[in-house]
C-alpha cells in the first residue's frame, strides 16, 4: 500500500500511440490515489481505464464513464480483452495470488510491499519471466529526480566517502488507524502472512530508498539484516523498531521508524559522508547538502511510476532493442523483501510497557506517544545502534546485556524511595543494588572505536549519571579509558585530529579494546585488555581495575585503576598533542546525561572556562539529573595530576587529559600507571562538602 504524504505532481508525456488499456483492482484505500492518477492520464490521452474490480464497489460516478465494474479479478479478466496494464492495490496478503492471476494477461504495477514473504517473491519473479511481463512495484519515492542527483554528487566527492546511511521516520496514527481493516497491524491474518508493520508498510519507502541510494537492489546485495521490533499500540506487528542493515560492500543502513511520535516529520534520509552529509525528504523530493562548500538545498521533480511502466511496455512492444529500465522493477525490490522476510521471521514485536507511552486523545483517536521517542531514533541513526544497544527502559536486553556490575550488597543502607523524580534502585543477584554495569561494546560499529566502558553508574538512590551512544557524539561511552591516537589508530572514535591538516578527519584508523580476560565479585572487576589496531596488531596492554566502596548512606566511591604497558614503542597521544589547542581529551573520562544546573568547580576555580585545562587535586559536578540531584567528585592520580578535560556548553562531560598538549612515549615493556577516584554522590554538594569528602575529615551526608 502507498504512503506517500504529500502529493507530488507525475510527469506528462503526450503519448505517440493508442491510450493503454488499464484496468485496477482495489478502489479504496490507496487505490483512490492510483484511481485519480488514472483519471488525469485518461483526461490526457495516455490511458483508458477500462474496468476496475473491488468487492466494495466504487461510489456511483467515482468512475470515468464506460468503466466496467467487476467483484473480484478473475470476472473482470473473463469480462475484459486485451489488457495492458493491471494495478493492484489491495491488502498486502493479497497481493501474491492476485499478481500471479494477472501476469498471464498483463503487465502488472503492484503496490509495496510486493508480497508479504521471500518465497512468495521468488515465485513472483518466477512467473514474470516465464509470461515475459514487467512488473513494477509501488515504491513512489524512487521517481524522484533527487535520486540521480544524489548519484552524481556521491560520484563527484562532494560529501567525501559515504561512511553510512540512516532512515529516520516520526509519524503519528491513532487506534483508528488500526481499526480501518482486519489486516492493519497483524503479521498474519487466517494463517496467511501479512507483515503490516511500521518498517513494512507506512514507512516501507524509508527503507526501499535508503536501499536505493546504498545500490542494494537484490537479495545478493545484503551481507546482514537485524531487527529490533516494539509496539506501543494493541496490535501484533510492530509501531516502532530499528533495522539495522549492512550491504555486501560493507555499508552500513540504520533505519528507525516510529508511528507513536508527538508529531508527524517528514521522514528523511541521511548520507553520512566523510567531508559532509546529505539529507533528503523523500515525501518533498527535496535534498539538502551539507559539505566545506556551504549549504544548498534543491527540490527535484518526480516521474510518475505508472507513466513508466506504460512507456516501458511500449518500447517493448514498438521499437527494437531493449526498453528503458523501469524505475522500480521487480527484481530491485529483491533487498527490500529480504528485509521483509527478516521482519517476518523476527520474535513478535515486544509490548513497550505501559509507564513509558502517553496516550493523547480519545477514543479512536487516541494515539500512544513513546516517551523520549524522537531522541532514541537520533541516537539510533548517529551510532547506527538498536534500541536494545542504546539501553532504553523500555527495550530489550542487548545480546551484550553488560551482566558484570558492581554492586553493594543487599542490606545496605539506601534512601527509602530514592530521590524525587522517580529514580529507582535496579537490583541484581540476590538482591543486591546495582551501581554500575560493565557494557563490553563488541557491538558497536566500527567507527565508535569498540571498548569497553560503565553505564550506567547511578548513585546510590538510583540517579543515572552516565550516558552512551548520545547523538551529538555517540563515540562518548559512559566512563571509561581511552586515547584517540595510539601510533596514529583512534581508540576513542569520530574523527580524528591531524596536525598536518590542521582538522579533523574522518579517517579508517579506528581500533578496538577487546576483552582477553576478566574476573569480578560484587565490589570489585579485573580486566585484562588488548589494544589493537585495524589491522588486528595489538599494541598496548592493560590492567584494569574498577572497585566500588560505600561510604554512607548516600554516597559510595568507584577507583579506576590502569596500568597500560606498551606492546610495542608507543607513542600516545590526541587532538592536543597533535595541535588541537584547547583540545587534549584523551585518557579517564566520563560522559554525562544531559542535567539542569550545572555546576563545576576545583578548589582554586569555578565554571568550564576556568576549571578547563587546570590541574587541580579534585574536580566537582553538580547538578539536577533526570533522575534527581547528586554530585560527582573526581580526584586526580596522587602522582600525576594530568589538566582536567571540561565540556559544559556543548556537552556535558569530565575527562582527565593523559596528553594535553604532548603525547606520551612508551617504549615496548614499559608501562604507564593512573588511579582515579570518584565519589558519587546523591544531593547537590557545596564546593566546602566536596573538599571535606575529599580530604575524608567527614562524610558526605551534609
Amino acid at each position: 500500500m502507498g504512503t506517500l504524504s504529500t502529493p507530488v505532481p507525475a510527469e506528462y508525456k503526450q503519448p505517440g500511440h493508442e491510450p493503454s488499456r488499464v484496468a485496477l483492482i482495489g478502489v479504496h484505500g490507496f487505490g483512490a490515489h492510483h484511481l485519480q492518477n488514472l483519471e488525469r492520464l485518461q483526461a490526457n490521452g495516455v490511458v483508458r481505464l477500462v474496468a476496475v474490480a473491488d468487492p466494495n464497489p466504487p461510489a456511483p460516478g467515482a468512475l470515468p464513464p464506460g468503466t466496467e465494474v467487476f467483484s473480484t479479478l478473475d470476472e473482470l479478466l473473463a469480462g475484459t480483452s486485451a489488457l495492458d496494464l493491471v494495478i493492484v492495490a489491495t491488502p498486502i496478503q493479497t497481493h501474491a495470488q492476485l499478481a500471479l492471476t494477472t501476469l498471464p494477461h498483463a503487465d502488472l504495477y503492484l503496490e509495496k510491499p510486493p508480497v508479504a514473504s521471500l518465497a512468495d517473491f521468488n515465485q513472483l519473479q518466477e512467473a514474470a519471466t516465464a509470461a515475459g511481463r514487467s512488473v513494477q512495484v509501488g515504491f513512489q519515492s524512487l521517481g524522484s529526480r533527487a535520486l540521480p542527483a544524489i548519484e552524481e554528487l556521491l560520484a563527484a566527492g562532494e560529501i567525501g566517502t559515504l561512511l553510512g546511511i540512516s532512515a529516520t521516520g516520526r509519524w503519528v496514527r491513532d487506534r483508528a488507524y488500526y481499526k480501518r481493516s482486519r489486516w492493519a497491524g497483524r503479521r498474519s491474518l487466517d494463517g496467511i502472512d501479512v507483515v503490516d508493520g511500521v518498517a513494512t508498510n507506512p514507512l516501507a519507502h524509508a527503507i526501499a530508498t535508503a536501499l536505493r541510494i546504498a545500490g542494494a537492489r537484490t537479495v545478493d546485495d545484503l551481507a546482514t539484516v537485524e531487527t529490533d521490533l516494539y509496539r506501543a499500540n494493541d496490535i501484533e506487528s510492530d509501531d516502532t523498531s530499528v533495522i539495522r542493515i549492512r550491504t555486501a560492500a560493507g555499508l552500513p543502513i540504520t533505519c528507525a521508524l516510529t508511528l507513536c511520535a508527538a508529531e508527524s516529520v517528514e521522514p528523511y534520509i541521511t548520507l553520512q559522508g566523510s567531508e559532509g552529509t546529505a539529507v533528503f525528504h523523500y515525501t518533498e523530493d527535496r535534498l539538502t547538502v551539507s559539505s566545506a562548500a556551504g549549504e544548498r538545498e534543491t527540490v527535484y521533480g518526480r516521474v510518475d511510476l505508472t507513466e513508466d511502466l506504460l512507456e516501458h511496455g511500449h518500447q517493448q512492444r514498438s521499437t527494437p532493442g531493449p526498453a528503458a529500465p523501469l524505475i522500480s522493477p521487480l527484481a530491485d525490490s529483491g533487498a527490500f523483501m529480504q528485509v521483509l522476510e527478516a521482519i517476518r521471521t523476527a520474535e513478535s514485536p515486544a509490548l513497550i510497557p505501559g509507564r513509558y507511552v502517553t496516550w493523547e486523545g480519545d477514543g479512536d483517536a487516541a494515539r500512544a506517544v513513546i516517551d523520549g521517542i524522537e531522541d532514541a531514533l537520533e541516537r539510533a541513526t548517529a551510532a547506527h545502534a538498536t534500541f536494545s544497544e542504546l539501553g532504553l527502559p523500555w527495550a530489550r536486553p542487548a545480546v551484550d546485556a553488560g551482566n558484570t556490575v558492581l554492586s553493594m550488597p543487599d542490606g545496605g543502607e539506601v534512601p527509602d524511595g530514592g530521590e524525587p523524580g522517580g529514580a529507582v534502585n535496579e537490583t541484581g543477584p540476590g538482591g543486591a543494588v546495582v551501581l554500575a554495569t560493565l557494557q563490553s561494546g563488541t557491538g558497536l560499529a566500527a567507527r565508535l572505536s569498540p571498548r569497553p566502558y560503565l553505564h550506567p553508574v547511578r548513585t546510590l538512590a538510583g540517579v543515572t549519571v552516565t550516558d552512551h551512544l548520545p547523538a551529538d557524539h555517540p563515540w562518548h561511552l559512559g566512563a571509561g579509558f581511552a586515547l584517540q591516537d595510539v601510533n596514529g589508530t583512534n581508540f576513542w572514535g569520530g574523527k580524528t585530529y591531524v596536525r598536518a591538516a590542521g582538522r579533523y578527519e574522518e579517517r579508517q584508523d579506528h581500533g578496538r579494546i577487546v576483552e582477553v580476560s576478566a574476573t569480578h565479585a560484587p565490589s570489585l572487576l579485573e580486566q585484562e585488555l588488548s589494544w589493537q589496531a585495524p589491522d588486528g596488531a595489538e599494541l598496548l596492554r592493560e590492567r584494569r581495575t574498577t572497585r566500588s566502596r560505600q561510604l554512607d548512606h548516600r554516597t559510595w566511591q568507584l577507583e579506576l585503576r590502569t596500568e597500560l604497558t606498551a606492546v610495542v614503542d608507543s607513542s600516545l597521544g590526541g587532538p592536543g598533542s597533535n595541535g588541537a589547542l584547547g583540545s587534549g581529551y584523551g585518557g579517564f573520562f566520563w560522559r554525562l546525561p544531559a542535567c539542569a544546573g550545572a555546576e563545576v568547580f576545583t578548589a582554586e576555580s569555578r565554571g568550564e572556562p576556568e576549571v578547563h585545562g587546570s590541574a587541580s587535586p579534585w574536580l566537582a559536578w553538580a547538578a539536577d539529573f533526570p533522575d534527581g540531584p547528586a554530585t560527582l567528585v573526581f580526584a586526580a592520580p596522587a602522582a600525576a595530576q594530568d589538566p582536567w578535560f571540561v565540556r559544559m556548553a556543548d556537552y556535558p562531560a569530565v575527562g582527565s587529559a593523559l596528553a594535553w598538549d604532548r603525547s606520551v612515549e612508551l617504549a615496548a615493556g614499559d608501562s604507564l600507571v593512573r588511579t582515579f577516584t570518584v565519589w558519587i554522590v546523591d544531593g547537590r554538594l557545596s564546593p566546602g562538602e566536596v573538599a571535606k569528602l575529599v580530604a575524608g575529615r567527614v562524610s558526605a551526608t551534609g
